[in-house]
């Protein structure tokens, strides 16, 4: 036995020191310098070739007159009394919007407590806690947003709007969680959650998130702008939609795309996240995971402003919800490796295990998917305006 110096209360920042798994730490900033050398690259494509491209067609829409204009529009300019035309189910397109918003603050604030040791991150259960409790204090957030969008899409049912976005989240977590919860009291496992606790959490949320909710919608309804500001004049009738198109400007194709890439960026940072997780290591680089989230929304929102450039060049409108959901396809790829994981590195197996893992984890790539479609949706919103805010529109 060797006597240390190091208090008892301090004795998991330990793990915390890079000269205690060098290799391991060496391999978190080979993420990070593989995310950072993506975003790199989408900045420089989105510089040279879109902006290249968008000046071309500036330079030709501003001198056409306007006789020359109507028989020479084509691509993104020909669509410009569309392109501000509202999505179909508002009310669930600004309460998916809300609440991704939302959880995007919620996780900023979780990243930031545990970087300043505010949340004990090797405590059992306390990140979880943690994020129970900023999500019920950041739902006035979600809700602002998402009733001050729904009000600049003309919308008249804004209380629908506001319970849409109290319980976009919470009932999919309520629906996985009651089951997970009956599996486990089934098999009589300690891993299910008392009555005392399931009532803690359901008072959380009926006093503190959803009058917070309430009062979210009140102040956009009250004090928000209600004007979109769109800098062209939407039509009466729709634009007819060109339905041949090459394979590689698919819908599917690009969400494809749009879901792999940024996975591509964090997938060694998620493999410890996961061993954290599923498994008995212990995760304390959140610098280094604040770092890569930060990074995860550049790259999904680069992506879908460039992915979003090549659809309205194929005079295809419907860009509001094929934004949103190009953004959040990251989601549904963590989810698919969520599978890889369970099969070939987890060991875990039977129904318990089972329906734990896959329960939760379609909550976190959920979260996900509204978290990434959110940030690439207003992204890809401030790109439209700009854009169409530049040329000539009769």
């Amino acid at each position: 036995f060797k006597d240390h110096e190091l208090p008892w209360k301090m004795r998991m920042t330990r793990y915390a020191d890079s000269r205690f798994l060098p290799g391991s730490f060496e391999i978190h900033w080979l993420s990070i310098i593989n995310s950072f050398v993506l975003v790199l690259l989408l900045t420089a494509f989105l510089t040279i070739i879109l902006m290249r491209v968008l000046k071309n067609d500036f330079s030709r829409y501003m001198e056409l007159d306007d006789e020359a204009l109507e028989e020479e529009e084509s691509g993104w300019k020909l669509i410009h009394g569309d392109v501000f035309r509202f999505p179909e189910f508002p009310v669930f397109f600004c309460a998916s919007v809300g609440t991704g918003v939302q959880l995007i603050v919620a996780t900023f604030f979780l990243l930031g407590l545990a970087l300043t040791n505010l949340i004990s991150t090797t405590r059992r259960g306390s990140i979880l806690a943690g994020l129970v409790v900023l999500y019920c204090l950041t739902c006035s957030i979600g809700s602002f947003v998402s009733t001050r969008l729904y009000f600049q899409m003309n919308g008249k049912g804004w209380v629908r709007c506001v319970l849409f976005t109290a319980a976009l989240f919470p009932a999919p977590v309520a629906v996985v969680f009651l089951w997970v919860n009956t599996v486990a009291l089934a098999h009589g496992s300690t891993s299910a959650l008392p009555f005392s606790t399931i009532f803690t959490i359901a008072a959380l949320y009926a006093l503190i998130a959803f009058p917070l909710s309430v009062v979210g919608g009140i102040a956009a309804k009250n004090y928000a702008s209600h004007d979109f500001n769109a800098p062209t004049r939407t039509t009466k009738v729709a634009r007819e939609i060109p339905t041949e198109v090459p394979w590689y400007r698919s819908r599917f194709f690009q969400m494809v795309i749009s879901g792999f890439l940024p996975f591509s960026a964090i997938y060694i940072e998620l493999h410890y996240i996961f061993a954290s997780m599923w498994g008995h290591q212990i995760y304390t680089l959140f610098g280094i995971l604040f770092f890569a989230f930060i990074l995860l929304i550049i790259v999904t929102s680069f992506i879908s402003v460039a992915l979003l450039y090549f659809q309205l060049a194929r005079e295809d409108h419907r860009w509001w919800w094929s934004t949103f959901i190009n953004a959040g396809m990251t989601g549904l790829f963590i989810y698919a490796y969520s599978f890889f994981y369970y099969f070939h590195r987890s060991g875990m197996s039977g129904m318990l295990q089972s329906s734990f893992y896959f329960g939760y984890m379609s909550i976190v790539s959920f979260a996900f998917f509204l978290m990434l479609g959110s940030a690439g949706f207003h992204f890809s919103l401030l790109f439209v305006k700009h854009i169409y805010s530049r040329v000539k529109c009769d």
